[in-house]
């Protein structure tokens, strides 16, 4: 029986083999700027201003957007030629465990001599502004805008009106 079983290896399990870049190795200082374990990392959470500084916001509230999304923030930082990894990650202070709440962004900031990719925005802070400023311009946003006003303009007025039990005899 146990030649058998040497025989034939085990089948790999069902989550075992995912598409996508291999996992990130341990941080040591050789390592180069263009290695991913060298890219920061940008969670959602950094830019919401829903959310406070305890919270996780990194930024005036005044640069941020409302719930922004990993994707949006992969768009606005591809557009400006930076080379971008989305992860799977959650925001440890993120309470909510659900879907929606996950997810980072790690960018690579600097090239392998040391000097930034786009001088413009040299520093995680500097970018996360241009984020900030950046995602209320992005289509999807302009569209859902409307949208939720026509919505929010119609559920009220459906409930304009009282409804009650009348009154108790």
């Amino acid at each position: 029986m146990a030649a058998a079983a040497a025989a034939h290896p085990p089948p790999p399990h069902a989550g075992g083999s995912r598409p996508g870049p291999p996992p990130l190795a341990p941080w040591t200082p050789d390592k180069k700027h263009s290695d991913r374990e060298r890219w920061v990392c940008i969670y959602p959470t950094y830019v919401n201003r829903k959310k406070t500084r305890q919270e996780g916001r990194r930024i005036p509230k005044e640069s941020c957007v409302d719930d922004p999304s990993m994707q949006e923030i992969r768009d606005v930082l591809q557009a400006i030629n930076l080379n971008t990894l989305l992860e799977l990650k959650q925001y440890p202070r993120e309470r909510s465990r659900e879907l929606q709440h996950r997810g980072r962004i790690r960018v690579q900031l600097r090239d392998d001599s040391g000097n930034p990719m786009n001088p413009e925005y040299p520093t995680r802070d500097s970018l996360l502004l241009h984020v900030g400023k950046t995602i209320p311009m992005l289509k999807s946003r302009q569209t859902k805008a409307p949208e939720q006003a026509q919505v929010a303009a119609s559920s009220s007025a459906g409930h304009s009106q009282k409804k009650g039990k009348g009154k108790r005899r």
